[in-house]
């Protein structure tokens, strides 16, 4: 059973283990509250993760430490199981999807883990995980669905109030619902006045419905830029502990995720992985009744792949119309494109790309398309240019 008791024990556990990430206040990024943030992203293997595996690890017997541990994943937990097992002095197994990314298999084996790679999928790299420890005798450390992991990651509540006293809510990200169920949990225990939020990416929101329909429910498949978070069943327990404690749960859109990391890279100076930013998305785009309140969104980590970091700054540029595009039908002559800038700079915006296109189904038969790439500060700035361009006669077919 989970106690208040043994989330206090993982925290004086955990003292050589984790870091203490203080809550940092975040200035111009949600508007209608007062936001602060937990910083998970900037623990040890950069995320929350390490506090589950590490208590879990640490409440071992010396025998089931003698045989060692394994687990399954393909992000975060792996790396959280590999320097917990490495801290305690005992031997850790990985199960990894082939498919995994080399980055995400040498930082496991950085750790000192053994990395066994699986053909298939994580379900596949499940059952090897399963198989092995019914034959080698190791202890399964499940990412989420274990008492002692969710006890472990409620220490993050308990450094939050530690913190601040005074706050309204919580809101954290849900894949599994571990992380949330600890949290909840711990906050409810000790200040129940305090809402707890859940937020899961669109894509994935096994959690949303199971808690909607009142019943567990599985996904047939996920779809995300928030890997860590795209779980398709919740667990028996964390279900349990989110319907039992958690306010509300909600769903973010891909091109919201992609605004928070955005706006955490810019306001913040810092990085977030898409199952980290789905908090502080929540906050941003109005997802719970947090107006005027003080709140804490968890960033729960910021392991994201550098190779697809740059596309999803475009997604959000474009999501907060800091990039945008206009297609414009013109008369081809001279010196419409010299118009056309004139026009776009007078208004304070940068053309980034120009294309022009003869070929086409315009009104006149010396008619041509102009597309063009801007940068502009918002959707109302891309408004003032459209509105710009119409009223000296040129006629602005699309905007985006």
């Amino acid at each position: 059973m989970l106690t208040l008791d043994k989330v206090f024990d993982a925290q004086k556990v955990l003292k050589g283990i984790v870091r203490e990430t203080q809550c940092v206040k975040a200035t111009g990024i949600a508007p209608n509250c007062e936001l602060w943030l937990k910083p998970e992203n900037l623990q040890n293997t950069g995320s929350f993760k390490l506090r589950g595996s590490g208590y879990k690890i640490a409440t071992l017997s010396d025998e089931e430490k003698a045989k060692g541990v394994i687990a399954c994943s393909a992000g975060n937990h792996a790396q959280g199981v590999a320097l917990a097992a490495q801290k305690a002095g005992i031997k850790a197994v990985i199960c990894l999807p082939d498919s995994a990314p080399i980055s995400k298999v040498e930082a496991t084996k950085s750790y000192g883990a053994e990395v066994v790679l699986v053909d298939g999928v994580y379900d596949d790299a499940y059952a090897k995980a399963l198989e092995l420890r019914d034959s080698e005798g190791y202890t399964f450390v499940h990412p989420f669905d274990d008492e002692m992991v969710i006890a472990g990651q409620g220490t993050v509540a308990l450094e939050i109030l530690h913190d601040l006293d005074d706050i309204d809510a919580v809101i954290v990200p849900i894949g599994g619902g571990g992380l949330i169920s600890g949290i909840a949990y711990a906050i409810k225990s000790i200040r129940p006045s305090i809402k707890v939020y859940g937020v899961q990416a669109a894509g994935a929101p096994s959690m949303f419905n199971s808690i909607n329909d009142g019943k567990i429910e599985r996904l047939d498949k996920v779809s995300t830029i928030a890997d860590g978070i795209a779980v398709k069943q919740p667990g028996d327990n964390t279900f349990k502990y989110v319907s039992d404690y958690v306010d509300e749960v909600a769903t973010v859109t891909e091109d919201e995720i992609c605004s928070a990391i955005l706006a955490l890279i810019e306001k913040q100076k810092m990085i977030a992985e898409g199952a980290g930013a789905v908090a502080v998305a929540a906050a941003m785009f109005n997802k719970f009744p947090v107006e005027g309140k003080k709140v804490v969104a968890v960033v729960s980590g910021g392991n994201i792949d550098v190779n697809i970091l740059s596309r999803i700054i475009k997604r959000g540029l474009m999501k907060s119309g800091r990039v945008s595009n206009l297609l414009i039908e013109l008369i081809d002559k001279p010196g419409q494109l010299k118009d056309v800038s004139r026009i776009i700079a007078d208004h304070g915006g940068n053309v980034t790309s120009v294309h022009h296109e003869r070929a086409g189904d315009t009104e006149s038969i010396n008619g041509c398309y102009l597309r063009i790439a801007m940068e502009t500060r918002d959707y109302a700035h891309v408004e003032e240019i459209k509105q710009a361009l119409i009223s000296e006669g040129l006629k602005v077919v699309e905007s985006n």
